[in-house]
């Protein structure tokens, strides 16, 4: 009975592995195209992250320990 259990449940998880085009569900469509576009985007353009969501790195991260200059508003606290 366990086993059977098993097989079922690992089946199920390998169902949910399978790849295949996104389509809108039964009865439904894709958002309108955007004003001013000629055709409505598709669905791997609907879910490709905006440069607002997903911004790049516009620096450089350090690679080792630097002096660090010195900063003219780096005041104790008044007190």
């Amino acid at each position: 009975m366990r086993r059977l259990i098993a097989v079922l449940l690992l089946s199920a998880l390998a169902a949910c592995g399978t790849q295949g085009a996104l389509k809108p569900a039964k009865g439904d469509s894709l958002p309108p195209a955007p004003y001013g576009a000629a055709e409505p985007k598709t669905s791997d353009e609907l879910l490709e992250p905006r440069v607002q969501a997903d911004p790049g790195r516009s620096v450089e991260l350090r690679k080792r320990s630097e002096e660090r200059e010195e900063d003219p508003f780096d005041l104790p606290p008044e007190g």
